[in-house]
Formats: C-alpha cells, structure tokens, sequence
C-alpha cells in the first residue's frame, strides 16, 4: 500500500471530521436559537474538539507529502429536534469508527505504524462520543424531550427578564 492510498484515507477522515466539525456549529447555533444554551455549549466543545482532529488529519497529509483535500463529506443539515440532532450524529459517528478502524488497519498493513495510531485515537474520541449520544437519546426516550431540553436552559440574568 502506498503513500498515496494511505493519503487518500487521511483526506477522507479530514472531509468527515470537517463535516463533524461544523455540523457541530450548527447544532450550537439551532441550540442557542431554542434557548438550550448549555446544550449550545457543549456542542461547542464538540466543534473544537472536531477541529483539533481535522488538524491532526491535515498534519499527517502533510508529513507523508499529500495535499489536504479541504471539503465537506456531507453537507452539514439542521435538524428538528434533540432526538433527530443525535440520532444524525449517532449515526455518522458510527460510520466514523467503522472507516477509522478500517483504516488503521490498512495503515498497519502499509507499516504506517504513524498514521495506524492517529486512526485508532480519533476512534476512540469517536467511540467516547458515541456512548454520549446513545445516553443522550435513552434519556429522551425515558424522560421525554421536554423534561430532558429543560436541563439545558440556563436561568439568564435578571437583565435579560
């Protein structure tokens, strides 16, 4: 296996963590227009946290002398509601792990050991993410979106009454 597949790979995992990344912008804004503002927040850190990866991703191309392919997997979507917002997410985390580990393999078996490790961490960030969504929609189902949303406002200031 080459550089270039092993780039090829790389490239995709950036298009995928772009499209995370600002996917994840976009359910801050929709939570900040719903009034869930610490939900909005935590998004937040999601988006940061999907940027660090993309850069990582960005890092390596680099390294092994490929050029980052700067776009999106996807276009990113809003979503409806909480349940529909992280039912989307779940789902491409999902498809994230299974690509990552598959690529880490292909990375191991181009004796890329580098790139096999950037694989398997972003994974596992990704295996992290997909355990809070997969609570995120439990709680929903057991206590309702309503009860759920409502952990998510915070009082505001007096000013703002």
């Amino acid at each position: 296996m080459s550089n270039e597949t092993i780039c090829k790979h790389l490239n995709t995992a950036l298009q995928m963590e772009m499209t995370a990344a600002h996917q994840y912008q976009l359910h801050a804004h929709v939570l900040d227009d719903w009034g869930l503002d610490k939900l909005a927040e935590t998004m937040r850190g999601e988006f940061q946290e999907e940027l660090c990866h993309s850069s990582r991703f960005m890092t390596r191309i680099l390294e092994l002398g490929g050029e980052p392919e700067i776009s999106f997997a996807a276009t990113p979507k809003t979503a409806k509601t909480l349940k529909e917002m992280f039912e989307s997410d779940l789902k491409d985390e999902k498809e994230a792990i299974v690509f990552y580990t598959q690529a880490s393999k292909a990375a191991y078996e181009a004796d890329d050991l580098a790139t096999k490790a950037l694989f398997e961490e972003i994974a596992i960030d990704e295996v992290g993410h997909r355990g809070w969504l997969e609570l995120q929609l439990s709680l929903i189902e057991r206590i309702g979106e309503q009860r759920y949303a409502s952990k998510f406002v915070s009082g505001g200031s007096e000013e703002e009454a």
